[in-house]
């Protein structure tokens, strides 16, 4: 009997000794598996067609956000810039696209402006209202319009997505998330290029 509680007590010990689950090497949460056909078809504010497959070969960060917010939107631009600026010359392998959740206020001249105010490779997107919804519920976006005095505001989702240079979406980075971490997941993702 002790025989054969100690060989299946070795047969638990074995089978637990397998091969072991390391940690994510990122910093942000990886979303690959749940946003793997997520995808967009926007216009920039030239009024080109746009999608993720015009950026192949470079690292996307794609942010959800409007240009009269008052402070996520601006400080998340602000940051990414800084991102721009850590990568030094592998700044030219990432492409940051804005698609605004507001295309009723930010037209196409007011994104044309605004976004490339942070950094001139910078770009904003825009849809109708229906495409709007749609890219936001490929991406699992929230957003709503909440009245204000003068208007309103709109609350949103206020994470940054990472897209691999083969196109795929791979990474959800939070609001406020370190440059220096963002910086370090992009270029893992640039060497990950053709793996």
């Amino acid at each position: 009997m002790w025989l054969r509680s100690l060989l299946l007590m070795c047969a638990v010990f074995l089978a637990a000794c397998g091969e072991p689950r390391l940690p994510s090497p990122f910093h942000a949460s990886e979303v690959g598996s749940k946003l793997a056909q997520a995808d967009f078809e926007l216009r920039d504010p030239a009024g080109n067609a746009r999608s993720l497959a015009d950026f192949r070969g470079k690292v996307v960060v794609l942010f959800f956000g409007y240009v009269h917010c008052p402070d996520v939107c601006p400080t998340t631009l602000a940051d990414l810039a800084q991102v721009m600026r850590l990568l030094g010359p592998q700044a030219d392998k990432v492409q940051v696209l804005f698609v605004t959740v507001d295309p009723e206020r930010d037209t196409p001249a007011l994104l044309a402006e605004y976004v490339p105010a942070f950094h001139p490779s910078f770009l904003g997107l825009y849809g109708t209202p229906q495409e709007t919804a749609d890219v936001a519920k490929g991406f699992e976006i929230v957003y709503q319009k909440q009245p204000t005095a003068s208007g309103y505001n709109v609350d949103h989702s206020a994470g940054s997505y990472l897209v691999d240079p083969a196109g795929r979406v791979r990474l959800l980075a939070p609001y406020a998330q370190r440059a220096e971490w963002l910086a370090a997941d992009i270029r893992l993702l640039l060497a990950l290029e053709g793996k």
